[in-house]
């Protein structure tokens, strides 16, 4: 499958969320989403990455904009993770692999020289027309959610 680029319509998914409902991207047509992978519920990186963006909750609203953290954990471990570090951010659950698949971000990856199969952390930002309109691939997490907010609120 070919890599998404900026510009291109952004896959619609539905997932089973944290709080047991379901998320879709097409629930938020007409408003910004960012949508942002990551590897595993409550390491070190994760939780940083999603108390940062659920400490910027207030200016993502403000811009109109949805925050959506996506991995392939189950619900049951978004709930917990939720509940431990108090995230407002929406956790779609993944367990299949197929919008990871779809937005490119299961990859195979190395470490200690054995390959494996998991998520590089990337984010998109997805226009109110469903159009990506950036991407940041292998995300390093310190300052990512307020260069997004930027972004978001560049597009506004």
């Amino acid at each position: 499958m070919a890599e998404l680029q900026i510009g291109d319509t952004a896959p619609d998914f539905t997932l089973p969320r944290d709080g047991g409902k379901t998320i879709s991207l097409s629930d938020f047509k007409g408003k910004p989403v960012v949508l942002y992978f990551y590897p595993k519920d409550d390491t070190s990186g994760c939780t940083t990455e999603a108390t940062s963006f659920t400490g910027l909750a207030a200016d993502f609203a403000k811009a109109s904009a949805a925050v959506i953290g996506v991995s392939p954990d189950s619900v049951k471990s978004h709930d917990k993770f939720v509940a431990k570090h108090g995230l407002s951010i929406i956790l779609g659950s993944d367990e299949e692999k197929k919008t990871l698949e779809a937005y490119g971000v299961w990859k195979e990856k190395s470490m200690y020289g054995k390959t494996y199969m998991g998520v590089e952390r990337t984010t998109y930002l997805i226009d109110a027309n469903g159009k990506i309109a950036a991407i940041w691939p292998k995300v390093k997490v310190p300052g990512h959610a307020e260069a997004v907010l930027k972004a978001v609120q560049e597009l506004a």
